[in-house]
């Protein structure tokens, strides 16, 4: 009988399991996660679970009792050691457990700051699993200050929470703009904006120089010499594929663990998906860092485990919650040489990216309605004109026909 071992207990793996049963799989089914609890959602942990208005069980992405009924061996708090591909075996816990496929759903490990500059000092965090928050959670304080280090999406939801807690925060983003890396002008301008409206003081074009403190943080210099109190500090400079046990195993890494269409490694038995992943798009590859892409990467190779061959065509969408702003993106900005604005009331507005005359994607912030019109263009390939778009009279569902 088959026996598929999945190592990665996140979104990816928790959708992997689930889809080989649920398509009939009948072979042994093994996930393996190094985190002590059954797979749960990442996004709220930053959001609701921080403010209290999610417990723990809800975090879950399915009871545990799932796992067991549909004969899932979970193991959970064990993390694998080594990989021989040869052998088609992993070590861990001090046992050597036999594959015939072998999934990677290993996900991201988040970017810290180094020792020289205080990184290892107390106070310091990262935002990345239910250790990372149950750990901060206590400094939420009224009154507390934090600072935050990058000026992403992390970065701003955190200050988010943060803000709306009593918190005094302070973001510092060394690029010229907030979400420089990600998101036009316009998007940077609209966040910018909201987060100075709730009291959070954003230095762009400043770097960190070191934090200070003996034992635990208690200031930090920055890179315009200008120095700041600080309580507690939450490190959000983006994350990188974790790709340590892939290493081991002998598999070709190229900004991710590189697979195919359908999911395959460079070595047989070997599969991969999520955010630990690069994989071909459009002439080209990209790694996804996304729940989406995480599920639907997953399911694609559960499909391909049970002998489908199919492949995984990415249709990339994203969101973030901040304040009482839910923003939501619909494809990939890369190569964008014009954004126009589209305001359809007060509350709600949306920026629309075009390259090369052709539009790539959407940011809209509080307009569900331009957000799933603008992913339907693009997945379906079709360009609305630009004056249309801005205009707020135009009914944007009838571009969908068009």
């Amino acid at each position: 009988m088959s026996h598929v071992v999945v190592v990665g207990a996140g979104q990816a793996g928790s959708s992997l399991v689930a889809k080989l049963r649920n398509g009939g799989f009948d072979g042994d089914v093994t996930l393996i996660g190094a985190e002590p609890v059954p797979p749960y959602q990442r996004p709220p942990l930053s959001k609701a679970y921080l403010m209290g208005d999610m417990t723990l069980e809800r975090l879950f992405l399915r009871p545990e009792s799932f796992y067991a009924e549909n004969n899932i061996n979970l193991r959970m708090g064990q993390a694998v050691t080594a990989v021989d591909a040869k052998a088609k075996t992993i070590a861990l816990a001090g046992e050597v457990l036999a594959y015939d496929d072998l999934v990677l759903t290993t996900g991201s490990v988040p970017n810290r700051l180094p020792s020289a500059v205080g990184g290892d000092l107390g106070g310091v965090h990262v935002v990345r699993d239910l250790a990372d928050v149950d750990a901060m959670a206590p400094r939420f304080a009224k009154g507390a200050r934090v600072l935050i280090v990058g000026g992403g999406y992390i970065g701003l939801e955190a200050a988010s929470v943060a803000a709306k807690l009593g918190v005094q925060v302070t973001l510092v983003e060394m690029s010229d703009r907030i979400l420089q890396r990600v998101a036009a002008p316009e998007t940077s301008d609209f966040f910018r904006d909201l987060h100075k409206q709730h009291g959070v003081d954003i230095r762009e074009g400043v770097g960190l120089e070191r934090l200070t403190g003996d034992s635990a943080v208690t200031g930090a210099v920055l890179s315009d010499g200008s120095t700041l109190e600080a309580d507690f500090v939450i490190v959000g400079v983006g994350i990188r594929p974790a790709t340590a046990l892939a290493e081991i195993a002998g598999v070709t890494i190229e900004n991710g663990i590189k697979v195919d269409a359908q999911g395959r490694t460079s070595l047989p038995g070997i599969w991969a998906a999520g955010d630990c992943t690069s994989f071909p798009y459009r002439g080209g590859r990209i790694r996804l860092e996304s729940v989406p892409n995480a599920i639907e990467q997953a399911e694609c190779v559960a499909e391909n485990l049970m002998g489908t061959a199919k492949e995984y065509v990415a249709k990339p969408w994203f969101w973030s919650d901040q304040y009482d702003v839910k923003l939501q993106i619909a494809g990939l900005n890369t190569g964008y040489d014009r954004v126009v604005t589209r305001r359809a009331d007060a509350d709600s507005v949306s920026f629309w990216y075009y390259g090369g005359g052709r539009l790539l994607a959407v940011d809209a912030m509080n307009d569900p309605r331009g957000y799933m019109v603008g992913k339907r263009l693009i997945e379906a390939g079709k360009t609305p004109d630009p004056a249309a778009v801005a205009d707020a009279a135009t009914d944007l569902k009838a571009m969908l026909k068009a």
